[in-house]
């Protein structure tokens, strides 16, 4: 008889996992706490226009690509490479610099405040390069069984690396560089992880050569939520269910066996193994009610920063903006070291904004245009008080409105708030912290999150919050990692 599992969150790991062990052979059901499977890779709908509600590209494209040969389906989305990646505005400044893969494109732009930027640029991403190759494969791609494996794994990895531990990705960019512009620029990238240059490794500038050298980036045909409804569709050919409005509050036990996951409405499913895709942090204290994981002990983790992200249908159309645009202050520098914890810092925004209806048409109707905006912001454990949303989401439009030389707020039609008080209720994240646990070193690799249970050697995770960390590369991986280990420890017939 096949061995049933149930997957707690229909998020992008739990959906790949539910793929991957559905066709090995497992008996899979899916619990579902929204209306409707992705997490934090969503999609609203509203008066006709539809956006992205989280991730608005990806990366790593091969990852993808490997895991659905492992599932053997043809890969269920669509998707183009971005060139250019992104463009960045600096508050004050008519110019707008447009991140070209190709290296003579961008150094060009920078000519008039870093001439040497070409090689500077390629000496940094030489040793971006050589750091990925060297960590991803022996640090990320792979489950640790104790922290003798870990740091046995970490001592393979070429010595020449090891002063880059004592830096932040701030102070590396900068021996790099001179200019603020290439500077700040080139340090964006550190806020994809819910953090900032100033408190992240500099380690993480291996995500500048999957920007630049590896891979790029990629969007979605039709949006980024055809990654889940493709998934989800491929689910459905191997008879997995998908139970919506299925918030589990409550679990059952007999010794170090989970027997039983209980809904919002008492209803009890029971399995031979659980995954859990809700976060793994958060679940082990709500939920299990792991001594490991108390409030006192959450509130000692570093988490990443919150996110406001508003969703604006506009009755016109915005032909000069790319897809993906990026807005800074004139205080990059104090911003980033405030935004984390300082209410204050949001009158003088950095922001994105992604136009998704650009390359998508059926996003809008026709003569308008789907406008995401995403501004990082303090996490509930620092501001808890959202009620002045609309006075701050407006200051970024009239901001943005000044920038682009174009009227918004007389044209917007419809508009949706989402505060890290939203994220929080919606996703379970604690705090309304965007991406879960921050990838400080001590908490990446053994030292994150297990995805098998402390206690319930039949019960693992699978996330954000677990091993490898946050992002949509990241939690293919996390779901082969997990994978890995229940397909280690159990046969499907």
């Amino acid at each position: 008889m096949n061995k049933k599992i149930i997957i707690v969150g229909a998020g992008l790991g739990g959906l790949a996992s539910g793929l991957l062990l559905a066709k090995k052979g497992f008996d899979v059901t899916m619990l579902e706490k929204n209306a409707q499977a992705g997490g934090r890779l969503n999609q609203l709908k509203k008066d006709g226009f539809t956006f992205d509600v989280g991730p608005s590209f990806f990366s790593m494209s091969y990852i993808f690509r490997e895991f659905m040969e492992k599932c053997g389906v043809e890969m269920p989305f669509r998707f183009v490479e971005l060139d250019p990646l992104y463009s960045v505005n600096f508050r004050g400044s008519d110019k707008t610099y447009h991140l070209y893969k190709d290296l003579k494109k961008l150094a060009a732009q920078f000519a008039d405040v870093e001439p040497d930027f070409e090689q500077k640029m390629e000496k940094y991403l030489k040793k971006s390069g050589k750091l990925f190759h060297d960590t991803v494969d022996i640090v990320i791609r792979r489950n640790f069984n104790s922290v003798f494996d870990y740091i046995t794994a970490l001592m393979t990895v070429n010595p020449v690396h090891l002063p880059i531990l004592l830096k932040t990705f701030w102070q590396h960019v900068n021996s790099h560089f001179e200019s603020k512009e290439a500077r700040q620029i080139i340090s964006l990238v550190a806020f994809f992880l819910g953090r900032t240059p100033f408190d992240t490794m500099a380690i993480y500038s291996l995500l500048s050569y999957t920007e630049f050298k590896h891979d790029g980036y990629y969007n979605v045909e039709g949006g980024m939520y055809n990654i889940i409804n493709g998934l989800v569709s491929e689910l459905g050919k191997m008879n997995v269910s998908i139970h919506y409005n299925t918030e589990i509050v409550e679990v059952m036990s007999d010794g170090n066996k989970l027997q039983k996951v209980i809904d919002q409405n008492g209803q009890a499913y029971s399995a031979d193994i659980f995954l859990i895709n809700s976060d793994a942090a958060v679940f082990r204290n709500k939920v299990m009610k792991n001594p490991r994981f108390t409030d006192e002990k959450l509130a000692k983790m570093e988490w990443t920063m919150g996110y406001l992200t508003f969703y604006v249908g506009l009755n016109k159309k915005l032909p000069n903006l790319n897809l993906h645009n990026y807005y800074l202050g004139t205080n990059y520098e104090e911003y980033a070291n405030d935004v984390l914890v300082n209410p204050d810092t949001l009158q003088k925004p950095y922001y994105y904004v992604n136009v998704v209806s650009k390359h998508n048409a059926d996003c809008a109707p026709e003569g308008c245009e789907s406008l995401f905006f995403v501004c990082p912001v303090p996490n509930l454990q620092y501001k808890a008080d959202w009620s002045d949303k609309d006075d701050i989401v407006n200051s970024i439009l009239r901001d943005f409105s000044e920038r682009i030389g174009e009227t918004v707020i007389e044209n917007v039609i419809t508009k949706t708030i989402f505060t890290p008080q939203e994220w929080e209720k919606k996703f379970n994240l604690y705090k309304g912290s965007g991406l879960g646990l921050s990838h400080k070193m001590s908490q990446i690799g053994y030292f994150r999150p297990h995805n098998v249970d402390e206690k319930f050697k039949n019960t693992f995770y699978v996330g954000a919050s677990t091993a490898p960390g946050a992002g949509l590369p990241m939690a293919i991986i996390s779901a082969d990692l997990a994978c890995e280990r229940i397909l280690g420890k159990f046969n499907a017939t």
